[in-house]
């Protein structure tokens, strides 16, 4: 067996080993709400979240398409093989971090910095304006569009239902939370796990195996299956974060925050085939909801660190994938 395969190997099962990682660190996305309003029960939530995480995985390639051959040049031979692998590391990282302290930071920025990382380090082609255009813009507006989409569908809520029956109507909305809850973690699994199936595709190309960007039904099947596996395994920290710290959701806003995210992955993966953050959304779909109830509400603090991770995610995440690479370029090449 040559090198340059056993370095595909590997890139495939880290590959795969950060699809697990996005899949527990990512799961309050699409639950933390429903299970902070009780709407599900911590385990239904999280089997609920990796079955439509699983279906989500399937159904487009687009997002896959856009990280394996928008952000970088395709790099060539060993040292673009160590180049994936690299950036994988960087993603890896990260993640493990903010998963350790709780914040819900992008799992998706992780893996574009640690692309964008290993390439500098690597003296590979960087598309600037694909990683402006598809990355940068979209990192900025959906968030934006999710605050105030969110914030306008609470205040229409709010005024939709103000005779209705308190207790009644969170009874309902309780129950319309385990729709909501599913739409979101479909979104999840229609953003994320593609991002991981574009960087294994990336490699295969990279190592002569395939001269195009498709996405082969094994990869599609691998992908989909590990993030709904860590799916399955839980992110509790995280999941603490986004449904009690921020604020504090009662049943009609979890589902007006999970229904407004969704929407805003479903028109950037289906329309757009750009990598959003599904963090980035839920959670700024989360302070959208509770500025509704008075600004103060929203606990601004935990919102700031949030956002501190936020910024932090692309550089730091590439500045471990560029040392990993120069060590690794010292062993191995």
């Amino acid at each position: 067996m040559s090198p340059e395969l056993l370095g595909l190997i590997a890139i495939v099962a880290i590959a795969l080993a950060f699809d697990y990682t996005n899949g527990f660190h990512d799961a309050a996305n699409a639950i933390a709400t429903a299970v902070s309003t009780r709407a599900l029960t911590p385990r239904a939530a999280l089997l609920m979240a990796a079955v439509m995480n699983l279906i989500g995985a399937l159904v487009a390639t687009g997002v896959a398409k856009t990280v394996g051959s928008g952000i970088i040049a395709a790099p060539e031979g060993a040292s673009g093989l160590v180049l994936v692998f690299s950036a994988l590391i960087g993603a890896i990282t990260w993640n493990l971090i903010t998963w350790y302290y709780g914040l819900p930071s992008s799992s998706s920025h992780a893996l574009i910095g640690g692309l964008v990382g290993a390439a500098l380090a690597a003296s590979n082609d960087v598309q600037w304006m694909g990683v402006i255009d598809k990355v940068l813009i979209p990192m900025v507006l959906s968030p934006l569009i999710g605050f105030g989409l969110a914030y306008l569908l609470m205040l229409a809520l709010l005024w939709g239902f103000r005779k209705a029956n308190p207790r009644k109507m969170s009874r309902g909305f309780r129950k319309a939370q385990i729709g909501s809850a599913a739409a979101m973690a479909f979104g999840h699994g229609l953003q994320d796990a593609q991002k991981t199936m574009g960087v294994i595709v990336l490699a295969l190309v990279t190592y002569g195996s395939q001269d195009d960007f498709d996405v082969p039904l094994w990869v599609k099947l691998s992908a989909a299956l590990a993030i709904s596996l860590g799916t399955y395994a839980g992110g509790w920290r995280i999941m603490r974060t986004l449904g009690r710290k921020i604020i504090e959701l009662d049943p009609p806003r979890g589902f007006a925050a999970e229904t407004t995210a969704a929407g805003v992955l479903y028109t950037t993966a289906f329309v757009f085939a750009v990598p959003v953050s599904t963090t980035h959304t839920i959670t700024s779909a989360i302070m959208g909801v509770g500025a509704t109830r008075r600004l103060s509400a929203v606990r601004w603090g935990v919102a700031r660190t949030i956002v501190t991770a936020w910024v932090l995610t692309i550089p730091a995440a590439a500045l471990v994938a560029a040392g990993f690479y120069e060590v690794s370029r010292l062993v191995l090449l």
